[in-house]
């Protein structure tokens, strides 16, 4: 008996293939199907821990980073999550065949504007076995189907968790080459996803600066560029000390490897002498290093002074940037210099300080008094997100079902010609 080896593209072929039905289910359909995904995670714990096993003892031997360790980590607990979100994800509002706009011509020609899936959408990440789920269950909701490049530290969990996910389809009567994967295929299996255009209709980029840039340089597949995190809280002059102590370090701590945690913190000079050193006391009792500039070595100890390059770092561990600035002017300058557009937040009691920051700060997520960890799709009520982008075509912020839909215009006519 001879065996078919299915080429990265044939992969891609079948997604297509599979895309046309999957956009024709009925919203119970799409539904029931998530849940039944949902329950086949679950009943199939032991198995994907046991998967994220090798792969973890395979990363610590490699040297992966501590915070990628963190992103790729599952235990039951973690499992449990990931069958909660596509839960989630099957309980939302169906996002397909939605009326967006609705017209009659003068001839009576009557125009109607809907939300129709994608077709065909694809990711690259990395380390992240999450986004396997999330992206997989987003896409199959808003009746797309899925191609998926998880890279090589998560590939034993990613392949676990993609055959759970096709065995559902497939026991709900629904094709599972709806979710495809390209692991096994390497970089290789990348590159051919990111030139697949004309069978992938959009790619969706998670991971580091640098994968992310790649994506978006050498895909001729159009991209929704999801960007790093440098994101900025500034303690304004009447920052409450338990506000910012606490947000600022919930933002850093609770999960310091993920995009919307804290990378630097800005501190008006007028609250400086009464905020520093308490805030930077609460971070370093939860062990976080700070990086700061001379005015904050001057009213903190243990402080590592900060360089030119630690302004534009995402550390994604717990070693985090600070600096005093002189205004909300200064502060505004230097998030224009050094944001990348995903997450900002001011801590303040002065409403005029809070409208002008939340109106002049150019990121996808601009907050006032809360932490800037609130930039999720779960957290936004999405159930998941495909990725928080922080680019303004199409979509911006995290992004949910309605942004993995495209519209078409539908024309009724009675026999009307142009004249």
């Amino acid at each position: 008996m001879t065996t078919t080896v299915l080429s990265a593209r044939d992969r891609m072929l079948r997604a297509q293939s599979a895309a046309r039905s999957v956009g024709l289910l009925s919203d119970r359909a799409k539904s029931t199907a998530l849940q039944a995904i949902a329950d086949a995670i679950e009943a199939a714990t032991d198995d994907i821990v046991a998967a994220n096993a090798e792969d973890l003892a395979r990363g610590a031997e490699s040297g992966l980073s501590i915070g990628l360790q963190d992103r790729l980590r599952l235990d039951a607990t973690r499992v449990s999550a990931l069958a909660a979100a596509v839960r989630d994800v099957a309980e939302l509002p169906d996002p397909v065949g939605r009326v967006l706009d609705r017209r009659t011509l003068a001839n009576g020609v009557e125009l109607t504007k809907v939300s129709v899936p994608f077709g065909v959408v694809g990711s690259i990440y990395e380390a992240r076995p999450n986004v396997t789920v999330d992206i997989a269950a987003l896409a199959l909701r808003s009746g797309n189907a899925v191609v998926l490049r998880g890279g090589t530290a998560a590939e034993k969990t990613n392949a676990a968790l993609i055959a759970v996910m096709r065995a559902a389809l497939a026991a709900e009567g629904i094709d599972p080459e709806a979710i495809q994967t390209v692991d096994e295929f390497g970089r290789e299996g990348a590159r051919e996803l990111m030139q697949a255009r004309g069978i992938v209709d959009v790619l969706v980029p998670r991971g580091s600066a640098q994968l992310i840039e790649t994506v978006v340089t050498e895909s001729s597949v159009p991209v929704i560029e999801t960007g790093a995190g440098v994101v900025h809280i500034l303690l304004d002059a009447t920052a409450p000390l338990e506000w910012a102590r606490e947000i600022v370090v919930n933002a850093k701590v609770q999960r310091p490897s993920v995009c919307n945690a804290v990378e630097t913190v800005l501190v008006h000079r007028d609250a400086a002498e009464r905020l520093v050193g308490p805030v930077v006391g609460a971070l370093q009792e939860r062990g976080v290093t700070v990086h700061g500039d001379a005015a904050v070595a001057a009213l903190a100890s243990g402080i590592v002074p900060a360089t030119d390059a630690d302004w534009a770092t995402e550390h994604l561990s717990l070693e985090l940037s600070m600096r005093v600035v002189d205004d909300l002017d200064e502060a505004l300058e230097h998030i224009r210099q050094y944001s990348t557009h995903h997450t900002e937040s001011i801590i303040t009691q002065d409403d005029a300080a809070a409208e002008r920051f939340l109106a002049e700060v150019d990121s996808a997520v601009v907050m006032a008094n809360a932490s800037t960890r609130f930039t999720d799709g779960a957290e936004f009520g999405f159930g998941a997100e495909v990725g928080i982008s922080t680019q303004k075509l199409h979509a911006r912020g995290p992004m949910g079902l309605p942004e993995l839909t495209s519209t078409k215009w539908l024309a009724r006519g009675s026999g009307q010609v142009r004249v």
